[in-house]
């Protein structure tokens, strides 16, 4: 069994890590403070100068052509330093993906050279509802013909990136009497494409950095080759491009974790109590330990996801297998980096508590940990014994 990197996956990593805690970590706390707008800005448009805002898509098209363990990888080292910058920058190459896998020749040298180099600050994902969370089939944002042109009307919740994306990819309803999940369509929406409205940004538990916002589709009019794909086959796409987009959320995870565990480590060897240094400690000891198998049990399974992917085998169990794991795996993490802090971890002075806050959403999105669970227990029966 081989578990080497390459030379360019070592690479990537490297570089990703150098640019990491240059420029991403200095201004961490000062995005979870709402501050720092155009330094994210000016960051995710170096990353993007630097081949990360498209790892996995074609050299033809602009694309890094590095793969999903590079992916992974890169993701983890931006988690590590800020996991605000590692969302856009996972999301983005989510959007990358998604046109390169089901989008026209067209829609492909029109759309990913633009994310690949930075033209677009990021790109979206437009795909829950208030009623369509971890039932995405239960959407009701609509879109209808109308001469050459498509009209969409509905309201996407929770959009990451929203307040700077250049590029939207909105899932739709085109068929309203089609059995559920069978009518849905995906569409490429620009910026400024009519009745596309960015609402505020939502006030958050942690990730402050990284915008989230409601975008409204009041009558958006989008020309009739804004449609990805094969009319009525999007919940098909939705469903594979998820589970990819759970590598990036495994490996943010797993960066956040490693940030706050490096945290705790360091602390208690210079925080001394009863005469000694706290890490002295045979208690302190195990629950680092603990720690240090879950995050490397996790490093494993994306890495496994990841490989399964690259390889063109069937890979959702093994995402969702390391999605489920490395955010749990990042909650447990975080949490014993505050206990040994101590007093000190509840504080903001000390960066352990903000890890603990960009930690939770891990759980939640691509995908709750019970979604994982039915995926998984579903793919195991399939299976069989």
């Amino acid at each position: 069994m081989h578990f080497s990197l390459s030379d360019e996956e070592e690479m990537i990593r490297e570089t990703a890590r150098r640019i990491a805690a240059e420029r991403l970590a200095p201004i961490a706390e000062k995005l979870d403070r709402g501050e720092g707008r155009d330094e994210l800005l000016a960051n995710l448009k170096l990353l993007a100068e630097n081949g990360f805002m498209a790892l996995n898509v074609k050299a033809a098209y602009g694309g890094t052509e590095a793969g999903s363990v590079a992916f992974a990888l890169a993701v983890e080292e931006i988690g590590y330093a800020c996991a605000a910058t590692g969302v856009a920058t996972s999301v983005t190459n989510m959007v990358g993906e998604v046109i390169q896998a089901v989008g026209s020749e067209a829609q492909r040298r029109a759309y990913l050279p633009r994310l690949a180099d930075g033209t677009y600050a990021a790109g979206a994902f437009c795909l829950t509802e208030s009623g369509a969370g971890s039932d995405p089939a239960g959407m009701t944002t609509r879109a209808r013909r109308d001469g050459g042109a498509w009209v969409i009307d509905g309201e996407k919740l929770y959009i990451s990136s929203a307040e700077f994306a250049g590029l939207f990819v909105v899932w739709a309803v085109t068929d309203a009497g089609a059995p559920k999940g069978k009518g849905i369509s995906v569409f490429l929406v620009e910026r400024d494409a009519p009745g596309l409205v960015i609402g505020k940004a939502e006030r958050k538990m942690g990730q402050a950095g990284s915008p989230t916002n409601v975008v409204s589709l009041e009558g958006c009019r989008v020309p009739a080759e804004a449609l990805m794909g094969r009319e009525n086959d999007g919940f098909r796409v939705a469903v594979g491009e998820l589970a990819g987009g759970r590598i990036g959320v495994a490996a943010l995870s797993l960066g956040i974790a490693r940030a706050a565990m490096d945290a705790a480590k360091a602390y208690v060897k210079e925080r001394r109590q009863f005469g000694k240094a706290v890490a002295e400690f045979q208690g302190i000891q195990w629950m680092i330990a603990d720690r240090e198998v879950d995050l490397e049990a996790a490093r494993l399974l994306i890495l496994q996801a990841a490989h399964l992917k690259d390889q063109g085998q069937p890979f959702a169990k093994a995402a969702s297998m390391a999605k489920l794991f490395a955010s749990e795996a990042a909650h447990r993490a975080t949490d014993t980096a505050i206990q040994l802090h101590g007093g000190a971890g509840y504080i903001r002075d000390y960066a352990v508590e903000r890890h603990a806050r960009d930690a939770r959403i891990t759980r939640i999105y691509e995908g709750t940990s019970e979604i994982q669970r039915l995926i998984i227990a579903r793919e195991t029966l399939r299976q069989g014994p």
